[in-house]
C-alpha cells in the first residue's frame, strides 16, 4: 500500500467514539479515531515498510503515527533516527507503541534507555522506561543493568509527572519478573516506596499496586496488558 492509500484507509476506519476515547487519554491534534483492531488489519496488509512508516510518522496524525510504529523496520534505526522520532511524541500511547515495536527491537535500545530515562521531556522519559519494561522481559535483560535501574526507580519515582511515574512503576514490576533475585529486591523496593499514586484523569486506566504482586509479581502477560493496552 502507498502512503495515500493507507491514509485513506485510516480515514474510512475512524469513528467519533474512538476520537473521544483517545482524547480522554491525552491524544490531541489530527486523528481519525481508528481502533487497534483496524490498525492491526492494516499492519498485516502493509507488512514491514520503512518508507511508508516514515511518511506516516511525518504526517502528525495520531492514527498514522501509531500505525507507523507497527510497520517500521527497527533494524534500520540508529541513534539519530530514534531521537528524531521520539522528540515529536506528545501522547503516551504512541510512546508505548514506539518503545515496544521499534526501540526495544533496535540495536541502540540500551543507549536509548540510558539517555531517555533521564530526559526532562515527559514523553521521552515514558518511552525510555517503557523500553526498560520490554527489555527486562528478555532472558538477558537486554544487556541492561536492571539492579541499577531498580535503584534509580526507588530514588526517583516520587518526583516526575504522573504518566512517567506510571511507566517507572511498570518497569519496576518488569524488573521483578526477570528473576527470583530481582523479584525479592523489587518487592523490597516496592514496600519502601509504598503505593504509587497516579491521576489517570477521566479514563479507566489504573497503575498496578505492588502489594498485588507480593506472591510473585504477577505475570508478563498481565504486565504487557498494563503497559500497552
Amino acid at each position: 500500500m502507498t502512503y495515500d492509500q493507507v491514509m485513506e484507509a485510516l480515514k474510512r476506519s475512524g469513528t467519533a467514539q474512538n476520537r473521544k476515547i483517545y482524547a480522554r487519554h491525552g491524544a490531541s491534534g489530527e486523528m481519525f479515531g481508528v481502533s487497534f483492531v483496524e490498525l492491526g488489519k492494516l499492519r498485516k496488509r502493509i507488512g514491514a515498510d520503512q518508507e511508508v512508516a516514515e511518511a506516516l510518522w511525518s504526517s502528525g496524525n495520531v492514527d498514522a503515527m501509531t500505525l507507523a510504529t507497527m510497520v517500521a523496520e527497527p533494524e534500520t534505526f540508529g541513534k539519530e533516527d530514534l531521537d528524531r522520532w521520539v522528540r515529536v511524541i506528545d501522547y503516551s500511547t504512541i510512546a508505548n507503541q514506539f518503545a515496544k515495536y521499534v526501540v526495544a527491537r533496535s540495536a541502540p535500545a540500551p543507549w536509548a534507555v540510558t539517555k531517555w530515562t533521564k530526559a526532562k521531556r515527559p514523553f521521552v522519559a515514558i518511552a525510555g522506561w517503557d523500553v526498560v519494561s520490554c527489555l527486562a522481559m528478555e532472558e538477558d535483560g537486554g544487556s541492561l543493568d536492571l539492579l541499577e535501574l531498580l535503584g534509580r526507580i526507588e530514588a526517583e519515582i516520587a518526583r516526575p509527572p504522573d504518566q512517567v511515574k506510571h511507566a517507572m512503576n511498570n518497569s519496576m514490576i518488569a524488573i521483578g519478573l526477570h528473576s527470583k533475585g530481582l523479584r525479592r529486591k523489587a518487592i523490597a523496593a516496592a514496600k519502601r516506596i509504598g503505593r504509587v499514586e497516579v491521576d489517570h484523569g477521566q479514563t479507566g486506566c489504573k497503575t498496578p499496586c505492588h502489594p498485588v504482586y507480593r506472591t510473585g509479581l504477577g505475570s508478563s502477560e498481565n504486565l504487557s496488558r498494563s503497559i500497552f493496552s
